[in-house]
């Protein structure tokens, strides 16, 4: 089992998180959709994790100005090439004391 994984027990966390880095956060009833904004820019998403990555996306990118497809990054096209799962010890697997 990995150390986290998205599931509806984190979603008060990754508001408080959202609300810890400033952001208002909202449920837009209309549209069934998290939402946050700061400083003008304004983010939707199915989930809280989901809103919480894509905040992480612009806090990575830090855009000065809006322009179109300002998160994109393809330096990598990881999708269609990504491996197969790695050798590594989980912390959960590990005999912590």
């Amino acid at each position: 089992m990995p150390a986290l994984s998205e599931y509806s027990n984190i979603s008060n966390t990754a508001l408080n998180i959202l609300d810890k880095k400033g952001y208002q956060i909202w449920f837009d009833e209309r549209l069934k959709m998290y939402c946050a904004e700061k400083n003008g820019w304004d983010f939707m998403a199915d989930s809280p994790s989901g809103l919480l990555g894509l905040i992480s996306i612009y806090e990575f990118k830090q855009p000065t100005i809006y322009k179109e497809y300002w998160w994109k990054d393809d330096d990598k096209n990881w999708l269609n090439n990504l491996r197969k799962k790695p050798k590594y010890t989980s912390v959960t697997d590990k005999n912590i004391r």
